[in-house]
């Protein structure tokens, strides 16, 4: 078989995949619609960053100036509001138990008269722990307002006659709290750059996998080996069909990872040459890995069944949300099988750390060697579905 041959026979290979995407309504939702609107509408309901003005219910049995200074504080947080004062704990509770607040704030009734005793008081802080948010604005917030109102009783009994010796007496070891990357402490920026990534590996196994369902209903039409060995034919599909994957989400990905964080100003750290070096590899393991799982796929709608499931435990395995050293190892060795785990953590840290490659050099090493694990198996996968077609095809005549 001559060179042209080999070309021509890619290039029909990338006509008719390019052909089939354009026709079918489904993959072309896959393939552009989702790694579009997604970021998008993930972006814009995380862009407030943090929670502000959560609702809370105030208890107080105290009924003192101190508690009410407190009260006060509390609510001109901007993370919280006072939405309700009940008589009770029991009360409060049922208010919760009607989404009227997220957290009780409570002052016993010896509140007052233990500070005035000189002894240690306690204000009760109860958090509705669905969420995370809610949660620690609330008890971030209590705690502040504790730490502020405790510095003043204690300025008041010190007698001092100057600011700055109340400052050296209540405050001797100076700090400062320098939050350093995730400079805004909010939640778009510390799970977005994971979630962005992840979106990719999965709309293009989703729309792979359904592009092979439709396949295998017709027969695989077109993996017919012609004037050529069955192994050229596998290698002429798998360059055409790749080719046409990585030129889509080539430019899904330079969306998602470049014009989507500046348009809701999240943290975008990057270095151009050191991040087309880094996807280079997370892509070309991605198309790999999607054809293989795509031989799973008996049915063009199956590959929902197979993947959308997989998402939250893929971003969970990462280690964003939780520290990587406290996964187990059973999981941290399936996750080693995905292509996202280390391109989830390479992007964080080179989008909101500033990293270079040098930095990401094992994330980088380990997509390289998954990309050449899964090109023989997606080879071995197009092999077969050529062997298959020139079987029924000698059946038939």
């Amino acid at each position: 078989m001559r060179p042209i041959n080999y070309i021509t026979t890619a290039a029909d290979a990338w006509y008719n995949e390019i052909k089939a995407i354009l026709k079918d309504e489904g993959v072309l939702l896959f393939f552009v619609f989702l790694p579009i609107a997604y970021p998008i509408l993930y972006s814009w309901i995380y862009n407030n960053e943090v929670a502000r003005e959560v609702p809370v219910i105030l208890v107080d049995d105290s009924h003192s100036t101190l508690s009410r200074d407190f009260a006060k504080m509390f609510d001109a947080s901007p993370e919280v509001s006072i939405a309700l004062q009940c008589n009770s704990i029991k009360e409060a509770k049922e208010a919760i138990g009607r989404s009227e607040g997220y957290g009780i704030i409570y002052f016993p009734e010896d509140f007052d008269k233990k500070v005035g005793r000189m002894e240690q008081s306690h204000v009760s802080v109860y958090c509705d722990m669905s969420y995370m948010l809610t949660y620690k604005a609330i008890l971030v917030t209590a705690n502040l307002v504790s730490i502020e109102l405790g510095t003043k009783i204690q300025e008041q009994r010190l007698g001092n006659t100057t600011a700055r010796q109340d400052e050296v007496s209540t405050h001797p070891l100076e700090f400062e709290e320098v939050p350093i990357f995730n400079v805004t402490g909010g939640y778009g920026n510390f799970i977005l750059p994971a979630v962005l990534v992840l979106i990719i590996q999965q709309a293009m196994i989703l729309g792979v996998g359904m592009i092979a369902g439709t396949e295998r209903e017709r027969k695989y039409v077109n993996y017919k080996a012609r004037n050529c060995h069955s192994i050229t034919q596998a290698i002429n599909l798998l360059f055409g069909k790749s080719l046409c994957y990585l030129m889509i989400f080539s430019v899904m990905l330079a969306w998602i990872t470049l014009a989507v964080p500046r348009f809701f100003g999240f943290v975008s750290m990057v270095h151009g040459w050191d991040l087309l070096q880094f996807f280079t590899p997370y892509l070309l393991s991605c198309v790999f890995f999607s054809i293989i799982i795509s031989e799973m796929v008996r049915y063009r709608e199956s590959v929902m069944l197979v993947v959308v499931f997989t998402s939250v435990p893929l971003l969970f395995m990462t280690g964003v949300s939780w520290p990587q050293t406290a996964i187990p190892g059973v999981w941290q060795g399936l996750s080693s099988i995905f292509p996202s785990t280390f391109a989830v953590r390479g992007f964080i840290r080179i989008s909101s750390m500033g990293a270079l490659l040098s930095d990401v050099a094992e994330e980088y090493r380990i997509l390289w060697t998954q990309t050449s694990i899964y090109v023989l198996l997606a080879l071995f996968v197009m092999w077969r579905r050529v062997q298959f077609t020139n079987e029924q095809t000698s059946q038939s005549e």
